[in-house]
């Protein structure tokens, strides 16, 4: 209680700060603690009674909870990540990302037990996406989170120990802050964010653009593509492949030969019959709602009056990411960029092909495609359906946030959402 009183003290004599309520002043440590699941029904009850800041603490933990949901399984049948990078990202595995089996070996994976998994966890990421709008719709509030803190039960054992934070999971994959020394003293990077209601349609978004690839990939008949390929992910799951890695050798090395058979085998089979055509439609839904969110976001982001470690600052705030700094320039480049995808989307401009002067239409393909052969499209037979005559995307139409962004715009594209 006497904490309470005092963020609400803190918060009157802060002139444009807006400090979260009750659950949202707990959520942090929850977070920390890897216990911010169990609270779920309380953050909930809070948002149904119309509190933002309970609203973005249920989105938070719907999202953790799907995430544990995802890796718990993936761990429990021994996913790792295979030697062949375009099989990794069809199923959703970051490069490098190394994986083991539980000590008593990994369960046996199907294909439909497969499907469940990445159903459950986009079912997840929706419920997140819900408790989010209704969060960025509601009244300011700020929640201070340093996201390397929180904890994650990845192995699905119940508990969300030391070795599970954000930190340690993306230790070996991106360089995180590193303590700075200064007058002969060490001093802790600041690694927390304020996050407000404009970063609740931030995450939001941010659903959509992981939900959408994994509804791709649901919307297809892949069975016989994860059959042979399968074992390169789970290579200790019961799959018909797994015992004929290394045999023999043919060409080089029984390890390289099998590699190579598996990739031969995977182009071969990267032909995937549309399984569920609503499905495959509500892709592109997912990928219009990204844009408008994040119109929304800098919409909320540009009427803000205070500057509290702002995880995407307007120009009058400052940027806690070295070098991103945010100009009037920068929002006007992205939203020009966003228009340009809009008017994609929408079938007004057409992706280019490499073979053909007219260009390919993404709601003819994501509205009536029966198939997705990788193959086909690439060498032009497969793209002859969604041919449209009209404007084609070229540089000159990102002219805008070309200039702008640069060689940074991956960085910029990551960011803003």
């Amino acid at each position: 209680m006497r904490l309470l009183a005092g963020l609400a003290l803190a918060g009157l004599m802060a002139p444009g700060l807006a400090l979260a309520g009750p659950m949202g002043a707990q959520l942090p440590e929850l977070l920390y603690a890897g216990t911010a699941k169990d609270q779920r029904d309380l953050f909930a009850a809070d948002c149904r009674a119309g509190a933002a800041d309970a609203c973005f603490g249920t989105g938070m933990i719907d999202v953790v909870k799907a995430a544990e949901g995802l890796a718990g399984a993936l761990y429990r049948h021994g996913a790792t990540a295979p030697d062949m990078p375009a099989a990794a990202m069809l199923l959703g595995i970051p490069d490098g990302v190394e994986g083991g089996a539980p000590p008593d070996g990994a369960e046996p994976i199907t294909y439909e037990k497969l499907r469940a998994i990445l159903d459950e966890f986009i079912t997840g990421l929706d419920a997140a996406r819900q408790s989010f709008l209704l969060a960025g719709e509601g009244d300011d509030f700020v929640i201070t989170i340093d996201p390397l803190r929180v904890r994650l039960d990845l192995n699905g054992d119940g508990v969300a120990d030391e070795a599970e934070t954000l930190a340690v999971l993306l230790g070996d994959m991106i360089e995180l802050p590193q303590a700075r020394s200064k007058g002969g003293k060490t001093a802790e990077v600041d690694t927390s964010i304020g996050f407000d209601r404009a970063d609740a349609f931030w995450f939001a978004g941010y659903t959509q653009i992981i939900a959408a690839p994994v509804d791709l990939l649901l919307a297809h008949d892949f069975s016989e593509f994860f059959t042979a390929i399968g074992h390169r992910v789970f290579p200790s799951a019961g799959l018909p492949m797994q015992n004929y890695q290394s045999n023999s050798s043919l060409f080089v090395d029984p390890q390289t030969d099998t590699f190579l058979a598996d990739a031969i085998a995977a182009i071969h089979l990267a032909d995937f019959p549309v399984a569920d055509a609503v499905r495959l439609q509500g892709v592109l839904a997912r990928m219009q709602e990204v844009t408008g969110l994040s119109r929304r976001n800098w919409e909320a982001i540009l009427a803000e009056t205070d500057d509290n470690r702002e995880l995407v600052p307007s120009p009058r705030q400052t940027s806690i990411v070295p070098g991103m700094e945010v100009s009037e320039e920068v929002v006007a480049a992205w939203m020009e960029t966003l228009e340009r995808v809009d008017a994609i989307l929408a079938g007004e401009l057409l992706l280019p092909h490499w073979r053909f002067a007219q260009g390919i239409s993404l709601p003819a393909y994501f509205e009536t495609a029966e198939e997705t052969d990788l193959v086909m499209l690439f060498t032009g037979q497969g793209a002859l359906p969604f041919l449209r005559e009209g404007p084609v995307a070229d540089a000159d139409s990102f002219a805008a946030g070309n200039a702008v962004f640069g060689d940074r715009w991956p960085n910029f594209a990551i960011w803003f959402n």
